[in-house]
């Protein structure tokens, strides 16, 4: 099933998708949400974020063969980051490049767990049942910015200007997550193509040892890391990452 957020006119409206039909939900996305009967066109509707985030988690070196292709240690547990909400963004919306001062813009094409059910301090069981479906992420990173300054290493700063976190074009459920792919394109040109198999912490792991030091809550999401293939963008670039199940989460850089 895959569910969809977007504006309708004047209203914001939730479903899932039929074919080229949006099926209007009411009630809560993540407990007894019912159709009205109502079917709305895609061509008529707006994309927004799938979900709302609470929390937007992010993970740094999560993948084998970006570690061994860096000659970075592999982590004992997930090495973790938050990007703030002002940096949420929609399929097919535009993402503003920040000044020239700020240096280098990277895209990362990955997969994003969203949360279904409050998950703490939860057992592998409790992890998986915690977990409602995936998103496609672009963790957008103002990558210079990082250890600009000795002292104080700035991933808050560089992950969260405006629009640097979009998510979409759905949320899938009912997908294996070890058997998914993610592929990422640059004005039509692919440079990232990896398994999620590879990760050091598979989704269910990170959701399990995550919630050890935090409630996570419905809505939150946890975008697991990217592989090898991350480069730098120029206004003007459109970036396509894609995850079979999911669909293609589409953004232009201006």
């Amino acid at each position: 099933m895959k569910w969809v957020r977007a504006r309708h006119a004047t209203r914001e409206i939730f479903g899932t998708l039929e074919g080229d039909r949006l099926l209007v939900h009411a009630g809560d996305m993540f407990a007894e949400a019912t159709p009205t009967g109502e079917s709305v066109a895609l061509a008529d509707l707006v994309y927004l974020p799938p979900v709302r985030p609470g929390k937007f988690i992010g993970l740094w070196n999560n993948f084998h063969a970006a570690a061994a292709k860096n000659s970075w240690a592999i982590p004992a547990e997930p090495l973790y980051f938050l990007k703030g909400a002002n940096a949420l963004a929609a399929h097919q919306s535009e993402i503003a490049m920040p000044g020239e001062d700020v240096g280098r813009i990277f895209y990362e094409g990955e997969l994003g767990i969203v949360i279904g059910k409050t998950a703490k301090a939860a057992t592998p069981e409790q992890a998986a049942a915690s977990i409602f479906g995936y998103t496609c992420v672009n963790d957008v990173t103002a990558f210079e910015l990082l250890a600009r300054d000795a002292s104080f290493a700035q991933w808050t700063r560089a992950k969260s200007f405006d629009g640097f976190g979009p998510l979409g074009p759905v949320m899938a459920t009912g997908l294996d997550p070890q058997s998914l792919v993610v592929r990422t394109r640059v004005n039509g040109r692919e440079r990232q193509n990896y398994p999620v198999a590879d990760m050091i912490f598979s989704p269910v792991s990170l959701v399990e040892r995550l919630s050890r030091d935090m409630t996570l809550e419905p809505g939150d999401v946890i975008a697991c890391g990217t592989s090898l293939g991350a480069l730098p963008v120029k206004a003007g670039t459109l970036i396509e990452i894609e995850i079979d199940g999911i669909g293609v989460l589409a953004n232009r850089f201006v």
